[in-house]
């Protein structure tokens, strides 16, 4: 009997989406295939997203406080309202708790999930609570945008320029660090943020727009899929920082790869057309490729053409 692990996480979403699909509703601006589902309520567009975070794939207790364990379970789900360019609103909790858990560490965890709402302008107006396992925590968001900050996945252009917002490859260095039992920069993975504001600034100027949850590969592929185009990044325009590059020398790892495949960084991934790309230089973005008819490389500096893969899959383990 076939596996989901031989499927992959997007080979199940495939099947889902074909499983769903129904006569046309106009309301349904975007459905499976984004960030976030949108639809169209009078003439503004609601948002829609949710994340599940399982304990020993999502987070682990023994380098997370249950704070920090809340705080990145909100800034996941704000993450992929950002990426389509607009704010979020309400949101919905439900968290499973194992019969060990304690009134101060079930405390902690939702200070950790009301700071982190409260620092992005997310209500917080329900959920429910059940036992488990393992600690789970599932949110569901509701958020807006206008039509003109609407920035989907398969908006991007053929000679589009390809730009990041940020460093990447961070969170996955400081997760290889905890694993190893070494020192390093474990900030950003243990306390995550999110670019919302960017993501505001530059929406009505972008074409296509994804966050960096699963690794850079994988986010321009899903821009690449969508949009029905090619994608090139060039390997040496990768942002990488000292930080992320001094804990791949520690480990005997490629940080490279961490930027490709590791995920979690949550930046911005958005294709721009180059004469528009001026109008966003406040936010200082990073060229690392454009967008092509065909094909999807990833090129040497020397030229070499290598095809583009990665990216982190839920159900390969």
């Amino acid at each position: 009997m076939e596996k989901l692990s031989s499927l992959g996480e997007f080979g199940l979403i495939d099947k889902i989406a074909e499983k769903l699909k129904d006569e046309p509703d106009e309301r349904i601006v975007k459905g499976i295939g984004d960030d976030c589902a949108v639809v169209l309520e009078g003439e503004t567009n609601i948002l829609l997203t949710t994340d599940m975070l399982v304990e020993g794939d999502h987070f682990d207790r023994e380098w997370q406080t249950p704070w920090q364990i809340g705080w990145k379970s909100v800034i996941v789900n704000i993450s992929d309202i950002a990426a389509m360019g607009g704010i979020p609103e309400w949101g919905l909790i439900s968290v499973a708790f194992p019969e060990e858990t304690t009134v101060p560490f079930a405390d902690e965890l939702m200070q950790g999930m009301v700071d982190a709402s409260e620092e992005y302008g997310l209500k917080i107006i329900g959920g429910d609570t059940t036992h488990g396992d393992l600690l789970t925590i599932n949110i569901a968001v509701t958020g807006k945008v206008d039509n003109d900050h609407l920035s989907l996945r398969e908006d991007a252009e053929s000679g589009d320029l390809i730009c990041v917002s940020g460093d990447l490859g961070k969170s996955w260095a400081g997760l290889e660090s905890l694993k190893a039992g070494k020192e390093g920069y474990t900030d950003f993975y243990l306390q995550p943020d999110c670019k919302l504001e960017v993501a505001r600034t530059i929406a009505p100027h972008v074409n296509a727009m994804i966050d960096v949850s699963d690794g850079l590969a994988s986010e321009v592929t899903h821009i690449a899929d969508e949009s029905g185009l090619g994608a090139e990044i060039e390997k040496d325009k990768i942002p990488i920082s000292k930080e992320t590059t001094r804990t791949g020398e520690t480990l005997n790892k490629d940080p490279l790869q961490w930027a490709l495949s590791g995920g979690e960084d949550f930046e911005l991934v958005f294709t721009i057309p180059e004469e528009r790309l001026d109008e966003i230089e406040e936010i200082e973005p990073i060229v690392v490729g454009k967008m092509t008819e065909e094909g999807r490389y990833l090129i040497d500096p020397d030229g070499k053409k290598e095809r583009l893969q990665g990216g982190y899959d839920h159900f390969d383990r």
